[in-house]
């Protein structure tokens, strides 16, 4: 049997149900997770133009896999011999890079094609390093220990050994971001201490960004083709908000959230930046920058982790589940957000709700009192 106000006249259900349901939350873009066994978890490291995710699958024990997902597929992407690995970047070649243990137990950069398999690029003569971009012709920046135990930004040349890109006069420098001209972006540290966001150009060497006004320390995380580079810098109140530097200034992107600590993670081709903002300690939530306009996602309508967009304005990295993390992806266009309701709107469903309950009392009566000439007639 229908509920008692399902049996309401269709014309008054219909309005009131229009007038109480809320806006559809967004359409999930992407699955949730690669589809991992229960207990583990998943983080989507970045996607290419032909849907393929290079990512992490966490197991419930801590042990993370480098793998690649597609269509419902997990690939292994294995190790250098070791325990772990993990992804950080792909390209439109579908080359992989990320870092591995080797069976010592060190952690090296690698970089993976379904050809191949994975490859060790190497130290700059320590026992570690870290490849974290590539770009569409496959170089690879990342960072590497040297022999006197400090580590260093680095690009791959020709033959994939690695380059050393020095630093701003201190012990330390790493590189985060690569364009297809081989520019290079990081943090390194200077003669004073401070650390630096830099950007590095193929025979003009490592130069250095700078802060937002009244900042000490700043780092850049990525770089477009255009030349666009994002990043955080720390603010003359000690706070750190997200940048975009075009070469001649660098935008607050953080003033335009307002409040909270941001950083921006990655920048696609036309310019549109994403990242992470904290506020008063709550969990991070997405903000996309694009066409001159600062949008912050809900959290119900972002992401916990914010690792890039994709030149098709898909924002990917994982969301939390209050024990997991799980890969997840959400358009950079956030979804209309629920109607507020004002009292002229709460007075209104009053109304309704009165007269579909008037509606009912009135057919209640005409049943009861037909039914009455019914038993009346029958004696």
């Amino acid at each position: 049997m229908l509920p008692r106000f399902a049996r309401l006249s269709a014309p008054l259900l219909g309005l009131l149900l229009l007038a109480a349901a809320p806006i559809a939350s967004a359409a999930i873009y992407a699955e949730r997770g690669f589809g991992e066994k229960d207990g583990n978890g998943s983080i989507a490291s970045d996607l290419n133009p032909a849907g393929l995710v290079a990512g992490i699958i966490m197991e419930e024990e801590g042990r993370r896999r480098a793998v690649t997902y597609q269509h419902g597929r997990i690939r292994e992407l294995g190790t250098l011999g070791g325990d772990e690995g993990f992804t950080k970047a792909i390209n439109m070649h579908g080359v992989v890079v990320g870092s591995a243990q080797t069976p010592a137990g060190a952690w090296h950069a690698f970089r993976y094609d379904a050809a191949g398999g994975m490859r060790d690029l190497g130290t700059l003569g320590g026992t570690s390093s870290y490849a974290t971009a590539i770009a569409r012709d496959g170089q690879v920046a990342g960072y590497a220990d040297t022999s006197g135990g400090d580590f260093h930004a680095f690009v791959t040349k020709a033959d994939h050994s690695l380059q050393d890109l020095g630093t701003l006069g201190g012990a330390s420098s790493y590189a985060s971001g690569l364009n297809s001209h081989g520019v290079a972006v990081g943090t390194a540290q200077r003669g004073d201490g401070y650390r630096r966001a830099f950007v590095y150009r193929p025979g003009a060497g490592m130069q250095e960004i700078g802060t937002l006004p009244g900042g000490r320390i700043s780092s850049a995380t990525a770089i477009n083709d255009a030349g666009l580079i994002v990043g955080a810098s720390e603010t003359a109140k000690r706070r750190w908000h997200a940048f975009a530097w075009d070469g001649k200034r660098m935008l607050d992107l953080g003033a335009m959230i307002g409040q909270g600590d941001s950083y921006a993670t990655a920048v696609n081709a036309a310019g549109h930046v994403v990242g992470s903002v904290n506020i008063n300690g709550f969990e991070p939530m997405t903000f996309v920058y694009k066409e001159g306009v600062m949008t912050v996602r809900r959290r119900d309508d972002g992401l916990y982790l914010t690792n890039k967009i994709t030149d098709a304005g898909l924002v990917v990295g994982a969301i939390y589940t209050g024990h997991k993390f799980q890969a997840f992806a959400v358009p950079s266009q956030a979804s209309p957000a629920p109607p507020r309701r004002n009292p002229l709107d709460w007075f209104f469903l009053t109304v309704i709700a009165a007269a579909c309950g008037a509606a009912a009392f009135r057919a209640r009566q005409h049943l009861r009192a037909g039914l009455l000439g019914q038993r009346r007639h029958l004696l």
